[in-house]
């Protein structure tokens, strides 16, 4: 296993919450390790129009994090693709370990891993995802232009893909399990005019209809009743929350019953040191705005608590 040095903070994870948290450190003179998994960015990226961003207009969640992601390397941040896989709380350094072999030291840690796309849920789902079912329509979408396609959610997601498949698929139809569209007022507003969108309200996902080995459509059930119906389309785009991926942290960090990893406002954890932010962190809303708010606290922290070590 090789050592990779020793930094004043390591931060687990490349999203708007880990790299806003890079960015206050680095401002505040602090040597800065970001380890990501897969790709820097994370869930913004998947956001083809930002509109709820303070002192921007419009802009699309990747130009976002390519921004910021230039200005912390632009700082001296030290960057790295590796899979992390535990914490140790050693007695003068705190140990990252990772998939790669590699060992981070650091005096203070940063976890914001943020979280990944909720399945269905359904049997076999694995085989189909990629193969009928997705998850992002920036970057799938482009593949049923001209076809029809299904939106399993309603929430502020839900609602961003429903618009960018509508630009160019024949159709879109909304499967959401509650009454109505739970997401912005201005995103519903958007949708409802578009005359190749409609919704079925009060609906959840039973199973995929299959034939001669490839998915053509849905098996609906209306809740209320126990109705079964049949929904045929050409693909199916899941947008019904996230889940977090804080198991490798447990050691270090509480987690609570959803999995998230249970700390307030002050991005603390049970472990001196270690903080939390983002959409991993125990909270009750997400969204781009509250990630970089957790990235500056959690940021702020970490500085203060090395400082008094």
């Amino acid at each position: 296993m090789e050592d990779s040095g020793i930094f004043d903070i390591v931060i687990i994870g490349g999203g708007p919450a880990g790299m806003t948290a890079a960015l206050y450190a680095l401002r505040a003179n602090k040597s800065v390790c970001v380890i990501e998994k897969s790709s820097f960015g994370g869930q913004i990226t998947h956001s083809p129009r930002v509109e709820n961003y303070p002192g921007t207009m419009v802009m699309s969640g990747n130009d976002f994090a390519n921004s910021l992601s230039e200005q912390i390397l632009a700082l001296g941040a030290e960057v790295e693709l590796e899979t992390v896989t535990g914490i140790e709380n050693g007695p003068m350094y705190k140990e990252v370990s990772t998939e790669e072999g590699n060992t981070y030291q650091a005096k203070s840690v940063i976890i914001a891993v943020g979280a990944k796309h909720r399945p269905l849920g359904l049997p076999d789902e694995s085989q189909w995802v990629g193969n009928g079912e997705f998850f992002c329509a920036v970057c799938d979408g482009a593949l049923f232009s001209g076809k029809k396609v299904a939106v399993i959610g309603g929430g502020n997601s839900a609602l961003q893909e429903v618009i960018l498949l509508a630009e160019t698929s024949s159709e879109v139809v909304v499967v959401q399990n509650l009454p109505d569209y739970t997401g912005e007022m201005k995103l519903r507003e958007t949708v409802q005019a578009k005359s190749n969108v409609h919704a079925v309200f009060g609906t959840v996902v039973k199973d995929y209809i299959v034939e001669d080995g490839e998915m053509k459509g849905l098996k609906l059930l209306e809740s209320a009743t126990g109705v079964e119906s049949e929904l045929r389309c050409d693909g199916v785009f899941v947008a019904i929350g996230l889940v977090p991926e804080n198991e490798a942290f447990a050691g270090v960090a509480a987690l609570n019953q959803y999995g998230y990893l249970d700390s307030g406002e002050d991005c603390t954890t049970r472990t001196p040191g270690v903080f939390v932010a983002g959409d991993c962190r125990s909270k009750a809303i997400r969204q781009l705005t509250t990630a970089a708010g957790d990235g500056a606290v959690a940021a702020l922290s970490a500085c203060c608590y090395i400082d008094t070590m």
